[in-house]
Protein backbone atom coordinates (compact mmCIF):
# COMPACT_ATOMS: atom_id res chain seq x y z
CA UNK A 1 0.00 0.00 0.00
CA UNK A 2 1.26 3.27 -0.81
CA UNK A 3 1.68 5.68 1.99
CA UNK A 4 -0.25 9.20 1.42
CA UNK A 5 2.52 11.32 1.76
CA UNK A 6 4.22 9.76 -0.81
CA UNK A 7 1.59 10.12 -3.47
CA UNK A 8 0.92 13.84 -2.24
CA UNK A 9 4.66 14.31 -2.49
CA UNK A 10 4.43 12.36 -6.18
CA UNK A 11 2.07 14.92 -7.87
CA UNK A 12 3.71 17.91 -6.14
CA UNK A 13 6.98 16.86 -8.39
CA UNK A 14 5.04 15.71 -11.13
CA UNK A 15 3.40 19.07 -11.33
CA UNK A 16 6.47 21.41 -10.83
CA UNK A 17 8.45 19.20 -13.81
CA UNK A 18 5.32 20.15 -15.49
CA UNK A 19 5.54 23.92 -15.04
CA UNK A 20 9.41 23.99 -15.44
CA UNK A 21 8.19 24.25 -19.09
CA UNK A 22 5.98 27.32 -18.32
CA UNK A 23 9.00 29.35 -16.88
CA UNK A 24 10.37 31.64 -18.98
CA UNK A 25 13.79 33.18 -18.26
CA UNK A 26 13.04 36.81 -18.03
CA UNK A 27 15.96 37.54 -20.83
CA UNK A 28 13.81 35.22 -23.39
CA UNK A 29 12.04 37.65 -25.33
CA UNK A 30 8.50 35.83 -24.98
CA UNK A 31 8.81 37.09 -20.98
CA UNK A 32 6.24 39.62 -20.16
CA UNK A 33 6.96 41.06 -16.85
CA UNK A 34 3.80 41.02 -14.64
CA UNK A 35 3.43 45.09 -14.50
CA UNK A 36 3.23 44.70 -18.62
CA UNK A 37 -0.52 44.92 -19.29
CA UNK A 38 -2.18 46.25 -22.61
CA UNK A 39 -2.90 49.78 -22.42
CA UNK A 40 0.50 50.78 -20.98
CA UNK A 41 1.68 53.88 -22.66
CA UNK A 42 5.23 53.62 -23.73
CA UNK A 43 5.81 56.44 -25.10
CA UNK A 44 5.23 60.08 -23.80
CA UNK A 45 3.44 61.33 -26.37
CA UNK A 46 1.11 59.53 -29.09
CA UNK A 47 1.75 59.49 -32.79
CA UNK A 48 -0.77 61.86 -34.27
CA UNK A 49 0.95 62.25 -37.93
CA UNK A 50 3.40 64.89 -37.45
CA UNK A 51 5.87 63.94 -34.74
CA UNK A 52 6.95 60.09 -36.39
CA UNK A 53 10.54 60.58 -36.00
CA UNK A 54 10.07 61.29 -31.91
CA UNK A 55 7.76 58.58 -31.79
CA UNK A 56 9.21 55.93 -33.91
CA UNK A 57 12.71 56.37 -31.73
CA UNK A 58 10.85 56.31 -28.21
CA UNK A 59 8.91 53.15 -29.53
CA UNK A 60 12.16 51.41 -30.63
CA UNK A 61 13.93 52.45 -27.42
CA UNK A 62 10.89 51.39 -25.08
CA UNK A 63 10.15 48.06 -27.20
CA UNK A 64 14.17 47.12 -27.05
CA UNK A 65 13.88 47.99 -23.14
CA UNK A 66 11.46 45.12 -22.83
CA UNK A 67 13.55 42.67 -25.17
CA UNK A 68 10.66 42.89 -27.62
CA UNK A 69 12.33 44.74 -30.65
CA UNK A 70 12.54 41.72 -32.36
CA UNK A 71 9.05 41.75 -32.86
CA UNK A 72 9.03 44.78 -35.40
CA UNK A 73 11.98 43.93 -36.91
CA UNK A 74 11.29 40.45 -37.83
CA UNK A 75 14.07 38.43 -35.97
CA UNK A 76 11.96 36.39 -34.17
CA UNK A 77 10.09 33.75 -35.82
CA UNK A 78 6.53 33.26 -35.91
CA UNK A 79 4.17 30.23 -36.41
CA UNK A 80 7.58 28.37 -36.80
CA UNK A 81 8.36 29.14 -33.67
CA UNK A 82 7.64 26.18 -30.92
CA UNK A 83 6.56 27.98 -28.65
CA UNK A 84 3.85 29.50 -31.22
CA UNK A 85 1.33 30.29 -28.31
CA UNK A 86 4.01 32.38 -26.04
CA UNK A 87 4.66 33.70 -29.50
CA UNK A 88 1.05 35.27 -29.96
CA UNK A 89 0.91 36.44 -26.49
CA UNK A 90 4.13 38.57 -26.82
CA UNK A 91 2.51 39.98 -30.66
CA UNK A 92 -0.72 41.06 -29.38
CA UNK A 93 0.90 42.35 -25.96
CA UNK A 94 3.73 44.55 -29.08
CA UNK A 95 0.59 45.25 -31.07
CA UNK A 96 -1.81 46.32 -28.16
CA UNK A 97 1.51 48.76 -26.98
CA UNK A 98 1.89 49.95 -30.47
CA UNK A 99 -2.24 50.79 -31.09
CA UNK A 100 -2.29 52.84 -27.93
CA UNK A 101 0.73 55.09 -28.69
CA UNK A 102 -1.63 55.80 -31.56
CA UNK A 103 -4.15 59.00 -32.13
CA UNK A 104 -7.44 57.30 -32.59
CA UNK A 105 -7.70 58.22 -36.38
CA UNK A 106 -4.27 56.19 -37.25
CA UNK A 107 -5.23 53.67 -35.18
CA UNK A 108 -8.68 52.89 -36.28
CA UNK A 109 -6.48 52.69 -39.96
CA UNK A 110 -4.22 50.05 -38.59
CA UNK A 111 -6.75 47.78 -36.32
CA UNK A 112 -6.30 44.94 -38.18
CA UNK A 113 -3.31 44.49 -39.12
CA UNK A 114 -1.80 41.28 -37.29
CA UNK A 115 1.70 41.43 -36.58
CA UNK A 116 4.25 44.70 -36.13
CA UNK A 117 7.03 43.81 -38.23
Amino acid sequence: MEDSTDSTSTNRNTALQNMSFLTIDPSDYFFIHASDHPSMALVPKVLDGTNYAMWRRSMLISLSAKNKSGFINGTIPGESDPKYMLWQRCNDMVLSWILNSLNQELANSVLYVETPS
